[in-house]
């Protein structure tokens, strides 16, 4: 069994931990800044070992991978750290701060020869997946138009609790870059490449952050299509999630958060078949006391734990030389950095107030 240590109490731990076990890899360490936290939190979940030294972690015997699940700012250095000792890793989007330290971690990844892959579990989302695979496979016949939409009242109340960095813009934080990642490497599955970003990052709650807690995006694909992804954290009012495609001779849909597509076009309405190879079964529960803030709340709703499972499978089956279970293609640090590009566009937009033109340098 291949032993694996997980950098981050938070997220590594609420999914992390559960889908690498569930894969079938040994958590050998947890790894944290806080050491009463790092220390509690390995315990509750029966990990035997709890650090605070990145070289510490990577120098424990059995120690095949890594994933990396701490604040944005950090990804790199410890990717590269890991990298340098050999481990193939799983880290969390976006893995860089921009797009050129990213293109640095790819090539680091790719001279070592470890098996590098993003934290992109939502390809396995069955809803998600299933839509890209309508869309891909010409069911809608030529992609038009997409709306992205989801409001949701996380943050709304300023007493709702958040760990520092997710507050602050020079830490990576943000609902953007926590959000909006997954959602721009969910678009590029759906429709392929971006093309142009216009956007604003506004803030709508009342609490002391230098990160935003919005973004409205109006894109431009390079095939044409064209769409708008707005999204909040911070709307007091009820969820509103949308995701919908329009293509020259249909549309597409998901029915709110969940596994249901459904299809209409000159013959009616239908819904979609869920493949087998997709995950739809509900997480199990988290041990007690984990979750007292809003944003262990955000991250401990269980829709990615089946998908984040897939993921870690495909890393196990890279790492041994087999080939990839059923279904959608996993995320590499390639895709990262093509994220990571559309992420410095809509920055950059946003701070300028111009339409930008998508360029990642891979060519």
């Amino acid at each position: 069994m291949s032993g694996v240590v997980v950098f981050g109490t938070g997220f590594g731990c609420v999914t992390h931990v559960r889908a690498l076990r569930a894969a079938g890899f040994d958590v050998v360490a947890l790894v944290g800044q806080d050491p009463d936290k790092t220390a509690a939190r390995a315990a509750l979940f029966d990990i035997p070992v709890a650090l605070t030294s990145v070289e510490e972690a990577l120098a424990i015997d059995g120690v095949d991978a890594v994933t990396i699940a701490t604040p944005p700012h950090t990804h790199a250095a410890i990717a590269l750290a890991a990298i340098a000792a050999g481990k193939h890793l799983i880290c969390e989007k976006p893995f860089a701060r921009d797009a050129a330290e990213g293109r640095a971690v790819l090539a680091a990844a790719v001279a070592a020869g470890v098996v590098h892959l993003l934290g992109c579990e939502f390809r396995w989302d069955a809803g998600q997946a299933l839509l890209a695979q309508a869309v891909q496979g010409g069911v809608i016949g030529e992609p038009r138009m997409a709306t992205v939409l989801l409001h949701v009242p996380l943050l709304a109340d300023p007493a709702a609790e958040v760990p520092a960095w997710w507050a602050d813009v020079d830490q990576g934080g943000g609902w953007m870059a926590a959000h909006g990642s997954q959602i721009i490497d969910q678009i590029r599955c759906t429709l392929g490449e971006f093309d142009r970003v216009s956007a604003s990052l506004p803030h709508i709650a009342a609490r002391g952050m230098t990160a935003d807690d919005a973004f409205l995006v109006h894109f431009t694909m390079r095939s044409g299509a064209v769409g708008v992804l707005q999204s909040t954290s911070g709307d007091w009012g009820p969820p509103i999630v949308v995701t919908r495609v329009v293509g020259s001779t249909g549309t597409a849909w998901i029915e709110g958060v969940g596994s249901t597509v459904k299809v209409a076009d000159h013959t009616g309405t239908r819904t979609l078949p869920v493949p087998d190879d997709l995950p739809t079964g509900a997480a199990p529960p988290l041990p007690d006391g984990l979750v007292t803030t809003a944003y262990e709340r955000m991250i401990s709703h269980g829709m990615d734990l089946g998908p984040y499972t897939r993921l870690a499978e495909v890393l196990r089956c890279w790492m041994e030389g087999r080939p990839d279970p059923a279904g959608p293609t996993a995320a590499t640090f390639v895709d990262g950095v093509r994220d990571i590009a559309v992420l410095d566009a809509v920055r950059r937009s946003a701070a300028e107030g111009v339409t930008v033109v998508v360029d990642d340098g891979l060519g």
